[in-house]
């Protein structure tokens, strides 16, 4: 009788096919039940998103995995079964943290201690790590409350404020405003652009001016030469001893002692000459008059 029949050989066969199947579906969840493990368990109250083969880091570093998630229904507790690597030695006094991702996930960091190595086996203590929604709880959601009164105290006042007939009215003025502004911006391109245009002939005029300017600069300097050449201090002596000599003649008319003032200011002497011209007068009026009366003219 054959050891191995063919009951035998289908037994094995199931046998091996469901060993590859568990090692298969736990090695689609990150498990490999091959690799060393030494085993230590943990408790939690929540596992806030933990999955099997959820990894365990120290400082960032993955040391191991979780294996498996059960519930301890005598202790009201999750039990976690935590496969480290061989090589990894979990000293008294560390501490397993809850981490829970910003996405959703969650993972453990192993915060290690500084006793000697714990037996395989062993429970390691777990400490509640803050979320990020723990954060927001109890730090952000004060402040908001204490905002939440003065947002809807803005908001009833920028209500009042839009509903106010004043601001629609100064809309409306600064669209106006706008509306000029525009207008003048459009006025201001066509100066410039005037200008542009004109500046050429300006630029020319200016051309023209400057050079008549330096011409007549030209004529200025010759004309300080020749004025340099000019007998200036002769000349200047010559007219202050005329201004003297006039001077001199009005102090004689305006002293009556002197031949001239008494000349000029006397009464009679002006009367007498008035008198005397007047005769003269009607004499050489007599004269055109009566020439036989005055001239004899005998001719032998």
């Amino acid at each position: 009788m054959k050891f191995f029949t063919k009951n035998v050989k289908i037994a094995l066969t199931v046998l091996l096919g469901l060993v590859l199947l568990y090692w298969g579906i736990n090695y689609l969840k990150g498990i490999n039940l091959l690799t060393p493990a030494n085993y230590f368990y943990t408790e939690v109250e929540s596992t806030e998103g933990l999955l099997e083969a959820a990894p365990i880091t120290v400082n960032g570093f993955q040391v191991g995995q979780v294996r498996e998630i059960n519930y301890d229904y005598a202790k009201n507790k999750i039990t976690i079964m935590l496969a480290m690597n061989k090589d990894m030695k979990v000293p008294e006094g560390s501490t397993v943290t809850l981490a829970s991702g910003i996405l959703g996930g969650a993972s453990l960091e192993l915060n290690l201690g500084g006793g000697p190595a714990m037996k395989t086996g062993s429970m390691i203590p777990t400490v509640k790590q803050q979320g990020l929604m723990d954060h927001v709880s109890d730090n952000i959601m004060p402040v908001v409350n204490q905002a939440l009164p003065k947002v809807d105290s803005i908001l009833g006042n920028v209500n009042t404020l839009t509903s106010d007939p004043a601001l629609r009215a100064s809309l409306v003025r600064l669209d106006a405003i706008t509306r000029q502004l525009q207008i003048s911006a459009q006025q201001l391109t066509v100066l410039m652009n005037n200008l542009n245009r004109s500046i050429p002939c300006v630029m020319n005029n200016v051309n023209g001016i400057t050079g008549n300017l330096t011409g007549a600069s030209s004529d200025i300097t010759d004309l300080t030469a020749s004025l340099k050449q000019l007998p200036l201090d002769e000349t200047m002596t010559k007219l202050n001893t005329t201004l003297a000599n006039l001077q001199a003649l009005s102090e004689q008319l305006n002293d009556k002692n002197s031949s001239l003032g008494k000349i000029v200011n006397d009464r009679e002497l002006y009367d007498n000459a008035n008198h005397a011209i007047a005769s003269l007068d009607s004499l050489l009026t007599d004269i055109k008059a009566n020439p036989k009366r005055y001239i004899n003219i005998k001719v032998f």
